[in-house]
Formats: structure tokens, C-alpha cells, sequence
């Protein structure tokens, strides 16, 4: 009796051990890069292929495991269990990193159209202010461009000085060319047909040059400003009426393009008073 008691729990014994669960170091690594793989939310759409190895040979080394087959076998399988699973982690941080990459770009895109915007923005602001200049200026477009003229009202008879009413004409010409830096203007003098040549082309250069100083005193580049005489040669109006007369005596301002270009090829000499 007592030999079976002893036999009994001999056979209890070997039993509870062989229904143990097994270890292996490197089985256990592998479970934990798989598991760690398998819970990342990219695994699938970055590395699916990593992912489905990573776990088929985990798998075969459980079974191996369980069914007693030699060491290197499970650690072999272990061993390529856990290499899917760290080549799916690489390729996961590949694509967080293109996704990075990408967010990045999207970001700096934004930033780069939004600075667009804002400079469309400024740039249409400042043409609408421009024209509205110019619209103040009575400035009318021509086949030489854009010109203002400034009539013999600024000017006492024969004389060259300006009177203070052209204070605010002058004013909002040196408003607008300071505004476009790269505008230039030519300032054209011009007479009635009373007088010598000589005379006449004096005092338009006289008058076109007094137009050009107001605009320099008032913070206009000087390179930007360049006065002519015409004399008496362009009238507009007949020099048989007073009337005509008076129109003919008048400075007129040409204005170049936005590159400081002027349509008329002549008036794109230096800019040397």
C-alpha cells in the first residue's frame, strides 16, 4: 500500500511537470517585439507583410516549443519571428517619418500660400492707392503714358517761381513717386508762341526745373525727377486766341511704367538735371 502511495505521487509529480509551460529567453523576446509591432496603428498599412511572417513564425515556435522539439529549432524560429518584427518597426518609422515629411511641406505650403495671399493682397491695396493718386492728379493716359498737367495758373505771368496754390498738386506728386520707388517722371516745360525761341525755351526750363526742385524738396529721389524745356515747338490749342494761349502754357509731367520705363524711347535717357 504504502509503495503505491508513493508510486501515485511520483507519477502526480511528473505529470504537474510535464503540463508546465516551457520558457525560452529568446521566444519570449520575439512574443515582445511582435507585440510591439503589432500594436502600433501603422503596423498594418506600413508593414503587413513584416507583420504576418513576424507572426506565423512566433507561432511555429510555440508549437515547437510545446511539442518538445529540440532548442535550436525553437530559437531559430524565435529568431526570425523576432527579425519581421524588427524589420516591421523600421519600416513603420519610415512611413511616420514620410507622414512628418509631408505634414511638414503641408505646413510650410500654408505658410507660403498664406504670405502670397498677403502680398497679392498688398500689391492690389497699393495699385488701387496708386490710381487713386493719379486720379486726384487728373493724370490722363496717352499715347507717351501716363501724363498730369500742371496749367500756367501755377506760375505768375512770365515767371518761373511757383505760386503757393501748387502746394498741394505738389504734395500729392511727391506722395505717389515716393510710394513707387521705381516710377520716374519726366517734367516738360512748355510755352506759348509770344516771345523769341531763345526766350521761350528759357522759361520752360525755367518752370520745368522750379516743378522738379518742389518734388526733390519734398523727398523725391533726385534721380528719379529729370526737367526739360520744350519752348514753344508742342502746343495743344491754337496761339491765335488767349484762351489757346493758356493752354499752351503749362508743365507737363510723364510718368513711366511700374519698372521705370517710359513709352516714349527718348525719355529713357539718365536721368541727369
Amino acid at each position: 500500500m504504502k509503495n503505491t502511495l508513493i508510486a501515485a505521487a511520483v507519477a502526480a509529480l511528473l505529470a504537474s511537470c510535464a503540463s508546465a509551460p516551457q520558457r525560452n529567453d529568446r521566444l519570449d523576446q520575439a512574443r515582445t517585439e511582435v507585440q510591439t509591432l503589432s500594436a502600433d496603428p501603422l503596423a498594418q498599412q506600413a508593414a503587413a507583410k513584416d507583420l504576418e511572417s513576424a507572426r506565423s513564425r512566433l507561432q511555429e515556435a510555440d508549437t515547437a516549443l510545446a511539442q518538445n522539439k529540440p532548442a535550436s529549432e525553437v530559437d531559430h524560429l524565435a529568431y526570425l519571428a523576432q527579425r519581421h518584427a524588427e524589420t516591421g518597426e523600421a519600416r513603420v518609422r519610415e512611413a511616420q517619418a514620410r507622414q512628418e515629411v509631408a505634414r511638414s511641406e503641408e505646413q510650410r505650403n500654408s505658410v507660403l500660400l498664406e504670405a502670397r495671399s498677403h502680398e497679392a493682397d498688398a500689391a492690389n491695396a497699393k495699385l488701387i492707392a496708386t490710381q487713386a493718386a493719379l486720379a486726384a492728379l487728373q493724370a490722363k493716359q496717352t499715347d507717351r503714358g501716363m501724363v498730369v498737367t500742371l496749367g500756367d495758373v501755377l506760375f505768375d505771368t512770365a515767371q518761373s517761381t511757383l505760386r503757393p496754390g501748387a502746394d498741394l498738386t505738389l504734395d500729392r506728386l511727391a506722395t505717389y513717386m515716393k510710394s513707387n520707388q521705381q516710377a520716374r517722371v519726366v517734367i516738360e516745360g512748355h510755352t506759348d508762341s509770344r516771345g523769341s525761341d531763345e526766350y521761350n525755351d528759357a522759361l520752360s526750363e525755367r518752370r520745368a526745373d522750379a516743378v522738379a526742385t518742389a518734388l526733390i524738396r519734398r523727398g523725391v529721389s533726385a534721380d528719379s525727377v529729370k526737367a526739360v524745356g520744350r519752348g514753344k515747338a508742342y502746343p495743344v490749342a491754337t496761339n491765335d486766341t488767349p484762351e489757346g494761349r493758356q493752354q499752351n502754357r503749362r508743365v507737363e509731367i510723364v510718368f513711366s511704367d511700374a519698372s521705370g520705363r517710359f513709352v516714349q524711347s527718348d525719355l529713357n535717357q539718365p536721368m541727369r538735371r
